[in-house]
């Protein structure tokens, strides 16, 4: 009897059981679910985290356009395509008799009749492959803003701002390939006036890198900015900063006048231009305005100038840094900084003593925009600390 009271209380108490963890599964069920369904707040952190590496992926991309198109000057393919085609030119000749149009469309071009007039086509083969990897690497960079832009417009990842900054670094992608075509129209352009070899005008192959410039550092500032949460402002040390940002751009614009001049070419000696510090024709055209942007050698003047000056703001910046109680990244970023530049200006002074070898000046360009790279990081570190 004793056991068969046991076993009635052990039925009543399952029922009970059985209930309670049924009302449990159910609550848990019913939790999950309205986690799962509940809607997402955009844009948050997390999708601010997403859109930064996004701009810092195109930031990329642009930095390789600016190589490539620093080597495609450099072995003198620029003028190898002689019109512009959206679409139907991303496809190169692929017969004989495709090769040879394109061939005979050159051969009518100052570049050819005055340069290059002996050229084979295999040597043409390889400088127009430099242009149209140049030109299709620009195209990669537009799809890289643009295709990103609309899904994470219709997901809702962009502010207010944020669709405006979109939207202006969508639009100068664009007017950056029309810029690069105007560019190369000036270098096709037949000059009977003129004795000098056939290249593009320095003007606008500034601009041209300019924009590119300005491009990459409004995508690079924005990504940054976008991954990083807000800190109290070093007003003081980020105002010698943002100087110290302004004179790297400066310096590296310059260099696109040299590279349109052959500046590099006109004085190979260091510190002193031949046998003095400042040229006897330093200011040799009129009006004197005139030889700060066609007289090569102003302009390489000017580019020591500022890279001189660029040197010193950059190590004041470090001087003064090390008096102040910095988080450990901007330090790091700093030190970068200081050591790019003082990189940066010996590929310089070794590009100029050895006659503008290609490999070295190329890599004295992309050491440029390495060091507007890092001086934006140093700006950014300044500005606010990592999460």
């Amino acid at each position: 009897a004793h056991v068969d009271t046991n076993a009635s209380h052990s039925c009543q108490r399952t029922p009970h059981l059985r209930q309670w963890l049924a009302k449990r599964s159910q609550h848990s069920i019913t939790a999950e679910a309205g986690v799962n369904t509940a809607p997402a707040t955009f844009p948050n952190a997390a999708t601010n985290r997403i859109l930064g590496r996004w701009l810092l992926g195109c930031s990329g991309l642009v930095v390789g356009a600016v190589v490539l198109g620093g080597v495609t000057r450099l072995t003198e393919s620029g003028l190898s395509m002689v019109d512009w085609h959206l679409v139907r030119e991303m496809k190169p000749p692929q017969t004989r008799a495709e090769w040879e149009a394109e061939f005979a469309k050159y051969r009518q071009f100052p570049e050819f009749k005055i340069m290059n007039h002996d050229m084979t086509l295999p040597e043409f083969k390889f400088i127009f492959y430099m242009e149209w990897g140049h030109r299709m690497w620009g195209r990669l960079v537009g799809l890289a803003y643009v295709l990103p832009t609309i899904y994470f417009w219709k997901k809702g990842y962009f502010n207010r701002s944020m669709k405006g900054r979109a939207l202006g670094l969508c639009g100068f992608v664009f007017f950056q390939g029309l810029l690069g075509w105007y560019m190369v129209k000036s270098g096709l352009e037949e000059k009977p006036e003129s004795y000098d070899v056939p290249r593009v005008s320095q003007y606008r192959l500034s601009a041209h890198l300019g924009s590119a410039l300005l491009l990459y550092c409004a995508s690079l500032w924005t990504g940054l900015t976008l991954m990083l949460a807000n800190t109290k402002r070093l007003n003081q040390l980020r105002g010698f900063a943002k100087g110290t940002v302004g004179l790297v751009f400066l310096t590296a614009l310059s260099g696109a006048f040299v590279a349109g001049l052959d500046a590099g070419l006109v004085y190979n000696s260091f510190p002193m231009m031949g046998d003095r510090w400042i040229p006897d024709d330093l200011l040799a055209f009129s009006p004197t305005l005139k030889n700060f942007f066609e007289n090569p050698t102003t302009v390489q003047f000017d580019h020591r100038v500022l890279a001189i000056s660029s040197l010193t703001a950059i190590t004041g910046l470090y001087m003064f840094s090390r008096r102040m109680m910095l988080p450990r990244r901007a330090k790091i970023a700093i030190s970068c900084l200081t050591a790019m530049a003082y990189a940066q200006v010996a590929l310089g002074i070794s590009t100029l003593l050895l006659y503008v070898p290609t490999p070295l000046a190329a890599t004295h360009q992309s050491g440029s925009v390495a060091l507007l790279s890092l001086a934006i990081w140093v700006l950014a570190e300044l500005r606010k600390v990592a999460k």
